[in-house]
């Protein structure tokens, strides 16, 4: 047989019985795959890892704990080989082969009637990788040539053309905080299988310059309006593209529904009967202040953490922010969009009892290169950023969290002293 590569085929196990012996570790790392195929599992083990007695405790597996004994691969479609008993691995697979029962052995992989390849999983695309023969078999790197497959397929630097028809629809993909490499891995591929996307200022761009030539970009802050507001000509946008039978992505910075109207989107794209899917992305208003060294939430220093708007001022009769209550909290407080505002806020903060000493930070181009971190407190931050030229897009962060940070590689340049 060692001639001869091995013939690659899925087996479609769903209520077939399959036979594993030996509870220890390399079951433990076989046996969710054989769940998740559906197959009627029997465990023939005298002694189990936890992991895999809570399979059996959860009613996923039957476990007869005892050694193997002649008779158990009745009946079995699969066998999986795996006890410490070289003997009794021996005996299982001479009766697996006198049954005709496929067989993997994890002691001896030339004794084995059956190799199990490396798997891997992405979006309904299962890769199996394998070792054509049994001599020179390198298990790390037939592991390798997986990862390296499954990563493409997923981050969309591999990219196989679908040659169905696809259903057309729109993705609201969050495409993070702005560095290109924390986008989600579905979010980097549907952006990858796209015919036109629809970018916003703040999402990762170094994204859309690695997208093929065919793909269609269009800058959502250059949409000519005409009589509608801006957010009435995205929508439509997105609705036109669609009907065309075109796959849209709307990347957004963030996450969609966080400050990104994308529940408006969505509810435009519903009423216009378009399928929509909604894709979460890494929300700034965590992972840059966490880039720049600052723990939103600290044991024995915050034990909450409040995200606010700050595009409308506290006096603006459009803000629905409670600022009074907001400014009794001892946690941490995140503003977006309030750079202009912030000179407002901090003295509305102020007038309700928060301390004028409170610290704050505030980080421009957060997880970019261009990211700089500023820090004042609440009775200097106005003039720090007017004197310092903060620019949006910055996150601000005010609370004592700020003080309890540590300079990362991450967090870019050092801070700018008060």
């Amino acid at each position: 047989m060692a001639e001869h590569p091995a013939y690659p085929v899925g087996l479609r196990l769903t209520g077939r019985r399959v036979v594993v012996l030996g509870g220890g570790q390399v079951a433990g790392r076989r046996l969710p795959a054989l769940i998740a195929a559906g197959a009627d599992i029997l465990l023939v083990s005298p002694r189990a890892t936890p992991s895999v007695e809570a399979m059996a405790d959860a009613g996923e597996i039957t476990w007869e704990r005892r050694p193997y004994a002649e008779g158990d691969l009745a009946d079995a479609w699969y066998a999986l080989i795996a006890t410490s008993d070289p003997e009794a691995n021996t005996q299982a697979s001479a009766e697996a082969e006198a049954n005709r029962v496929w067989c993997v052995r994890s002691d001896n992989a030339d004794a084995a009637t059956a190799w199990t390849p490396a798997t891997g999983h992405s979006e309904g695309v299962t890769v199996a990788v394998l070792t054509s023969r049994a001599e020179g078999r390198d298990p790390r790197h037939t592991a390798a040539i997986r990862d390296a497959v499954v990563e493409g397929l997923r981050d969309g630097t591999l990219v196989a053309p679908h040659h169905r028809t696809r259903t057309p629809g729109v993705a609201l993909v969050g495409g993070g905080p702005g560095d290109p490499d924390l986008i989600t891995v579905r979010g980097r591929r549907l952006l990858a299988e796209a015919d036109v996307v629809i970018a916003d200022r703040l999402g990762p761009r170094d994204l859309l310059a690695e997208l093929p030539p065919h793909v269609e970009v269009i800058d959502a802050a250059k949409i000519p309006y005409g009589r509608f507001m801006a957010q009435e000509a995205i929508n439509n946008a997105l609705i036109e593209h669609a009907k065309q039978g075109k796959s849209v992505v709307r990347l957004k910075g963030g996450d969609p529904y966080v400050f990104g109207r994308g529940m408006e989107e969505l509810q435009a794209l519903a009423e216009a009967g378009i399928p929509c899917t909604v894709v979460p992305g890494i929300s700034s208003s965590i992972s840059v202040p966490g880039a720049a060294g600052i723990p939103v939430t600290h044991r024995g220093v915050a034990h909450e953490f409040t995200v606010v708007s700050g595009h409308v001022a506290p006096d603006d009769e459009r803000s629905l922010v409670d600022w009074a209550s907001l400014a009794g909290l001892t946690g941490t407080l995140v503003i977006l969009m309030g750079v202009d505002k912030i000179g407002r806020i901090a003295e509305t903060l102020v007038a309700h009892g928060k301390p004028a000493d409170t610290p704050v930070a505030l980080v421009q181009e957060g997880t970019t290169a261009a990211q700089r971190r500023v820090d004042a407190t609440l009775a200097t931050v106005a003039e720090t950023v007017r004197t310092q030229d903060v620019k949006p897009p910055a996150v601000i962060v005010i609370g004592e969290v700020v003080t309890v940070g540590v300079a990362t590689p991450a967090s870019g340049l050092p801070k700018t002293p008060q």
